[in-house]
């Protein structure tokens, strides 16, 4: 089976951002009860991960709302039928939080009419790049010693840390929020696989709003079970076309994982202390947006 340059970088993205094809054990294992409110899946042909975060009850009783937060992976593949679909949902702002390059090799967003089209580009620290230069090597022993015995969860760990530690990274992250918080209208959000930079994002804006951080936390995993079909065919992809022996190595790189969301949550408890102090302090939110974000999200 032969690959085209287009699949191998649509590879190469998505290895990036993307989630497994193997759910872990806390993400198939999340607990209904609590999620069975929230995060409502929005289903389109072209985009696997998209969904509403509203619906999760707040540490008062109250109710994320629906319409107003959408987090989801990268539009360009999006049908006219999935463009009708947000559209009819008033979606006002898309944010793209991929890179130039990311968007050079995978496209730009489907336009949705009566959406603001936004780019916020967060850093993924060369990852893309890394990960285009070690699929193309065709070398299973250079692939093993880039990405086997702990390295690949290393290069994610790593990943995550620098949501914390880049000025340039929270200033997008926090400039979305401030977005979220100075709108009515329906936002929708992403980055790739909508996983990681889109997957931090709605933890921090979920226990914002004083969502508890379990159930913020297995929003988060929810990736894993919606790209889990989509990793597995992309891991078959690259083993048919030749490019890797052992596609499983990509997997570190394709799941959500507590440990990866702990190495943010640490860094930012190491760095500010509290989640309040990252928000005002790492984030630059005032105690005014915080209301006004909760006033917009929850009711």
């Amino acid at each position: 089976m032969k690959i085209s340059l287009i699949s191998l970088i649509t590879a190469a993205l998505a290895i990036f951002a993307v989630t497994m094809s193997m759910a872990p054990p806390l993400a198939s294992a999340q607990p209904e009860a609590e999620l069975a409110a929230g995060g409502g899946k929005i289903t389109l042909q072209g985009a696997v991960n998209t969904r509403d975060i509203g619906g999760y009850r707040t540490y008062d009783g109250a109710k994320t709302k629906t319409g107003k937060a959408i987090r989801s992976d990268s539009l360009e593949k999006l049908t006219d039928a999935d463009v009708q679909k947000l559209a009819g949902l008033k979606v006002k702002a898309v944010i793209d939080l991929r890179t130039p390059g990311e968007i050079q090799f995978a496209g730009a967003d489907k336009a949705i009419p009566g959406a603001q089209a936004v780019a916020r580009p967060i850093d993924d620290t060369g990852l893309f790049q890394q990960m285009l230069a070690v699929i193309q090597t065709r070398d299973p022993q250079k692939q093993q010693d880039a990405l086997g015995n702990g390295k690949a969860e290393q290069i994610m760990l790593n990943m995550y840390t620098t949501f914390i530690s880049r000025p340039e990274s929270r200033t997008a992250f926090g400039q979305t929020i401030k977005d979220l918080a100075n709108t009515d209208k329906a936002t929708l959000y992403h980055c790739t696989a909508g996983k990681d930079r889109t997957g931090w994002l709605t933890y921090v804006l979920l226990r914002a709003v004083g969502v508890p951080e379990g159930t913020a936390r297995q929003d988060y995993l929810l990736s894993n079970q919606y790209r889990a079909a989509a990793d597995a065919a992309l891991r078959q992809q690259v083993q048919q076309a030749g490019l890797m022996q052992n596609p499983d190595l990509l997997i570190p790189l394709q799941e959500v994982r507590d440990a990866y969301l702990d190495a943010a949550v640490n860094k930012m408890e190491q760095d500010y202390g509290d989640l309040g102090k990252f928000l005002t302090q790492g984030l630059g939110l005032d105690a005014g947006t915080i209301l006004k974000l909760r006033k917009n999200l929850v009711g």
